[in-house]
């Protein structure tokens, strides 16, 4: 907590998140849900809160409005780099691995003027992010200043040397607020600027914080520039968390084994695949799980388990009964060859589901490409798809009389569409025989690819479901091919395509309340609509531990949490999952237009 400053803003706070490496186009669409969401809560006569988005990019080129395309002097792709034309202010410049990129989301006016003026002009702004890179400069030794002619901090220029620049700064502002920010070069690879001429800019070097002599880690200097800028802007309240990065690149690319040559282990407690009770074990609470799974949640400070041996809360007991409901419904998968993720992945509310006719079908097959720690889905080489599967699903819906129809999918980052046709397939399916069901699908992050995201968007299901299943700290530890800012993005272009968007979260596996707090801020700034919350619940002894069992009081705090936020419908208890009732969660929004218009807006988030 920050006392406030000279330019405090009463009962701001400021989101600050480290995300480590983010693709230059989802930071962007990221940049664009945050600013989408501001607006909305400008227009409803609420003061939006500032976000700090701190982020390393890959190789990237990247040319603002008054680029001179003559500036970019090699082919970006034959240095193994992209070219994105962007709207922020300035020439061509470079971001890459090694340089910090930081976007402040904030409002400059405390309040909008009938002309829209902000209090704090364009240039003003530019001063204040030189200001902070000058102070982080600084607190590492290294001597910056200003050029009048030129944004951006410079070293140097001495009558031994060439000026040389070491920050660039392009921002945007719209309506008041801030888009896009500054870019320090910290232990970046200098030669990459060799193939352009960065910011057009032809008397001057470029330099690092390495280059002159300083050692230091770009997190390290996240972290530097995040309590510098909360200095200089002055909110109530600073909220700064992130990633945990690897530790080497070695650790950067795998899918943990515990179902690729470990087996699938023994079953904990719960359910089983089946959805029958399943037996304990005597073991201690790490044993199982692999020695990279467990320092992967070392390295996120995560070192307290509960043992495998100790008996669950007395709240954390389910009843399993299969009624005649549940075996008739068996009987329609096994008949039709479907799977549902209700068995896949041992969910514990099968019975309850189950017997009231409703199930969540698993397109794109039983077996997934990606093994996050947490999760029973198989993780087998995948077979191809099947083309008949859409029109069973359908058909299974129709015979089952549903009105609200779960899809969800597996993981196929092996497929070109990455899985995305055959959801687009099934929710064509469905409506083709049920046209007065509604459709919610739960997808996978599509690898951040817009292409595969447009094919299920165009489809206009009712509900679109991507989870981000953990705070900021431990994706690396539960879902290691997935990312933080990644699934933030995608939710964020959901809500831009006008979908009543959800996500949902798994806890129990190390995260803190003030994370939780902090994680459901996130998804309440990208315009969110409908969260789920529940307990994890070990699948296999080979799986990542239990940390902590939060009780049926904290689940009901987090959702009163998550609403004051501005979140639609927070459904939060210890045995919610993904699809626990869905219908219901979509009909409490009460939506004054149906998703399906390409000109709807469910959310009531849309800013044209």
């Amino acid at each position: 907590m920050l006392a406030p400053g000279a330019g405090a803003r009463p009962g701001r706070t400021l989101r600050s998140r480290w995300l480590g490496r983010v693709g230059y186009s989802e930071a962007l669409a990221l940049q664009r849900g945050i600013h989408r969401r501001a607006l909305t809560e400008l227009a409803a006569g609420r003061s939006p809160e500032d976000h700090l988005l701190l982020v390393e990019h890959p190789h990237t080129y990247t040319l603002g409005r008054n680029a001179d395309r003559s500036n970019v002097l090699t082919d970006p792709a034959s240095v193994g780099a992209e070219l994105i034309e962007t709207d922020r202010g300035g020439d061509v410049t470079y971001h890459g691995p090694g340089q910090l990129v930081v976007y402040p989301l904030v409002s400059l006016a405390s309040a909008p003027t009938p002309a829209g003026d902000p209090v704090l002009g364009s240039a003003g702004w530019v001063h204040l992010l030189e200001d902070v890179v000058l102070a982080v400069l600084e607190e590492q030794g290294i001597e910056g200043f200003r050029r009048q002619e030129y944004p951006g901090v410079w070293v140097g220029g001495d009558s031994h040397r060439t000026p040389a620049k070491i920050a660039a700064v392009g921002v945007r502002l719209e309506r008041g607020r801030t888009l896009h920010g500054v870019a320090l070069n910290v232990e970046t690879d200098l030669s990459m600027f060799g193939h352009i001429v960065p910011c057009g800019i032809t008397d001057g070097d470029v330099t690092s914080m390495c280059a002159e002599g300083v050692r230091v880690t770009v997190d390290e200097v996240a972290t530097s520039f995040a309590r510098h800028f909360a200095t200089m802007w002055g909110p109530d309240e600073l909220d700064h968390c992130g990633v945990v990065r690897p530790r080497s690149s070695s650790d950067d690319s795998d899918l943990s084994a515990f179902s690729r040559g470990l087996g699938p282990g023994t079953p904990t407690g719960g359910v089983n695949p089946q959805g029958e009770p399943a037996g304990r074990t005597s073991a201690a609470s790490g044993e199982g799980t692999s020695v990279r799974l467990l320092g992967r949640l070392a390295a996120a400070g995560v070192t307290e388990a509960v043992p495998l041996r100790n008996r669950k809360p007395e709240w954390m007991r389910v009843r399993l009964h299969h009624g005649p409901e549940v075996m008739s419904l068996k009987h329609t998968m096994a008949e039709l060859n479907l799977v549902t993720v209700c068995e896949e992945a041992g969910c514990p509310n099968l019975s309850e589901c189950w017997s009231t006719g409703t199930a969540t079908f698993m397109v794109n097959g039983e077996r997934c490409t990606r093994a996050c720690g947490f999760c029973l889905v198989d993780t087998r080489h995948p077979d191809p798809p099947d083309p008949g599967e859409p029109q069973r699903i359908a058909e299974a819906v129709q015979r089952m009389g549903l009105r609200f129809a779960v899809v969800t999918t597996v993981a196929r980052d092996d497929l070109a569409d990455e899985g995305a046709g055959q959801i687009a397939a099934t929710i064509r399916a469905i409506r083709d025989r049920c046209p007065d069901t509604g459709v919610e699908v739960l997808i996978s992050d599509c690898r951040g690819r817009a292409e595969a995201l447009e094919l299920i968007f165009a489809e206009r299901p009712d509900v679109l479901n991507h989870n981000i299943e953990t705070v900021a700290r431990l994706q690396r530890a539960v879902r290691p091919s997935a990312g933080y800012a990644r699934s933030l993005s995608v939710l964020a272009r959901s809500v831009a395509a006008g979908l009543v968007t959800k996500s949902g979260l798994v806890l129990g596996m190390g995260e803190t309340r003030e994370e939780i707090h902090s994680t459901l801020a996130d998804l309440a700034s990208v315009g969110v609509s409908i969260v789920t919350i529940g307990q994890y619940l070990r699948p296999t002894s080979h799986h990542l531990p239990v940390s902590h069992w939060w009780t049926p009081a904290d689940f009901e705090e987090f959702a009163r949490v998550g609403e004051s936020f501005g979140i639609g419908h927070v459904e939060s208890s210890p045995f919610t999952r993904s699809s626990y009732h869905a219908a219901e969660a979509m009909e409490s929004l009460e939506p004054a237009r149906s998703p399906r218009s390409a000109d709807s807006d469910p959310t009531g988030t849309r800013v044209g």
